[in-house]
């Protein structure tokens, strides 16, 4: 193993290792159990050389949330010292939605930036008039939680204990919030430690030079990787869902020996609902669908990133002005940009499977406890994967942008007042094939308390595609049951419940591939 391979490798471990220190350190479900968190190392300009193998809506995201803040560092005339960390969760800057939290922190060593950390972390209420803070009804962002501008939340390496009081009185759940906040300072403590420690043993010219050296080999060995596409132009149209109404989102994507150019033009324009997706978005679901697309070992830094071009006309659905609603763009918008680019890219890449479950299925629930403090649970319940020439599709899994782990209903029931009655797969809802999709799951609760429930999810009406002579896998279905009455509800909605309501969650199959032999 060569010098830049070793630190490019230790560079990775470092990042992976501070994922661990969020998820040990965590307090909420989400983190600790879901692993809902992703984190990411830079070097002095602020371009990616490492991240650990995390969430793919955020780990895209990092190379266009973390050279707006560099920028507004620049334009703001903002230098963290050492021991400072600045945090912000507007997605206009950070490039996901406001429940993410982005810190970053820098490393120096010998008085010089030679480094950045950097993590996201999903916290589970950040305000706003929705537990869980994914309003389905929000028509501009003030309605999605609190906005976070980039803060020096840490000032030689104190927390700044007025801001973050600030930011707490906003959250109805503060103290699991600040547990997880105090988790991220933890990971970048950590990722700053192990970072300082790199440079200190190899010099910060052999660490540089690899860093460079690692970018230069993941931009080649991804060209290499794609030189087995065939190139030209290629296309696909696909749907979100408001109701019985259809958003339209449309790529072209062109390849050539130069890389990949993703356009979005034909896209809805953006629309006084959530499911805007700002540039970090768009730029991470598209990078997703082709990094799963290249089916080689590459590591996933700006040597990869600088293979794609992406054109979102601006004041489309995938390219929003500032305020429109986001928070359902982080998680279901980014959902059928991968289905469009996986779809488009089928008409070029061998392998390529028919589409997933195409949703997070967002579940968020609160209310008030017995001691009058709030509770706010959120999670995201996987289906089934679409299958693929050569093989069946997965059963019950996180797919494509999300790749979180479940919560577990021990944990769940433990933690909040709710009884769950199912948690099974929802047998015969892949789709048939030569080869089927895998099924999606039934997961239902009673609540216990009187609370409030959102939910924000897709492929109600219209099922995940197939490819090649194969069939659609079953589209979602939500009910809501109270005493002897059954009502059926929609994707996206919000509604009291009142105790021993029951909720069943059914998510939809993946499709299969190839015709019925």
């Amino acid at each position: 193993m060569t010098y830049w391979e070793f630190i490019g490798k230790t560079t990775q471990f470092i990042a992976e290792e501070m994922g661990v220190a969020l998820k040990k350190s965590a307090l909420s479900p989400n983190i600790r159990e879901r692993m809902d968190h992703s984190c990411a190392i830079t070097d002095s300009d602020g371009i990616v050389v490492a991240q650990a193998e995390h969430i793919p809506v955020h780990l895209g995201s990092f190379r266009i949330g973390i050279m707006n803040i560099m920028k507004w560092m620049r334009e703001n005339e903002t230098i963290l010292e050492d021991g400072d960390m600045l945090m912000t969760n507007d997605p206009y800057i950070s490039g996901t939605h406001m429940n993410d939290i982005a810190i970053i922190a820098p490393v120096y060593t010998e008085n010089e930036i030679v480094s950045y950390v950097v993590n996201k972390a999903h916290i589970v209420d950040v305000g706003g008039p929705v537990f869980g803070s994914l309003n389905p009804n929000a028509k501009n962002l003030f309605q999605e939680g609190l906005i976070i501008p980039p803060i020096r939340i840490v000032r030689n390496n104190s927390v700044n204990g007025e801001l973050l009081s600030i930011i707490l009185n906003n959250f109805k759940d503060p103290e699991t919030a600040l547990g997880d906040i105090n988790a991220q300072i933890a990971a970048n403590r950590t990722g700053r430690k192990r970072i300082a420690e790199l440079f200190n043993r190899f010099g910060k010219e052999w660490v540089d030079r690899s860093w460079k050296q690692l970018l230069e080999n993941s931009r080649a060995l991804s060209l290499r990787a794609m030189s087995e596409w065939k190139q030209g132009t290629f296309q696909a149209v696909d749907y979100l869902e408001i109701g019985r109404e259809k958003v339209a989102l449309k790529v072209i994507v062109k390849i050539s020996r130069k890389g990949v150019i993703a356009d979005f033009t034909g896209t809805s324009g953006e629309i006084e609902c959530p499911l805007n997706a700002v540039p970090g978005m768009t730029f991470s679901a598209t990078a997703f669908a082709i990094r799963s697309a290249l089916k080689s070992d590459i590591p996933t830094n700006e040597g990869f990133y600088s293979i794609i071009d992406i054109i979102a006309p601006e004041g489309s659905l995938v390219n929003p002005h500032r305020p429109y609603p986001v928070s359902g763009g982080n998680v279901e918008t980014t959902q059928r940009i991968a289905d469009i680019v996986l779809h488009a890219l089928s008409q070029c890449v061998e392998g390529i499977p028919s589409a997933s479950s195409g949703t997070m299925f967002n579940v968020m629930i609160g209310g008030k406890r017995k001691d009058g403090k709030y509770w706010s649970y959120y999670e995201t319940i996987g289906g089934g994967n679409g299958a693929g020439p050569g093989h069946k599709g997965s059963s019950g899994v996180h797919s494509n942008m999300t790749n979180t782990l479940n919560t577990p209903v021990e944990v769940a029931e433990k933690e909040y007042p709710l009884f769950y009655t199912s948690y099974t797969l929802r047998r015969n809802s892949g789709g048939k094939g030569e080869f089927s999709g895998g099924d999606g799951i039934i997961r239902s609760f009673r609540v216990l308390e009187k609370s409030s429930f959102s939910l924000i999810a897709d492929r109600f009406n219209i099922s995940p595609y197939a490819l090649n002579g194969g069939e659609e896998g079953k589209p979602s279905s939500v009910l809501i049951k109270h005493g002897n009455r059954k009502k059926k509800m929609t994707s996206k909605f919000s509604t009291e419940l009142e105790a021993c309501d029951e909720v069943v969650l059914m998510t939809p199959g993946g499709s299969g591939y190839g015709e019925v032999t």
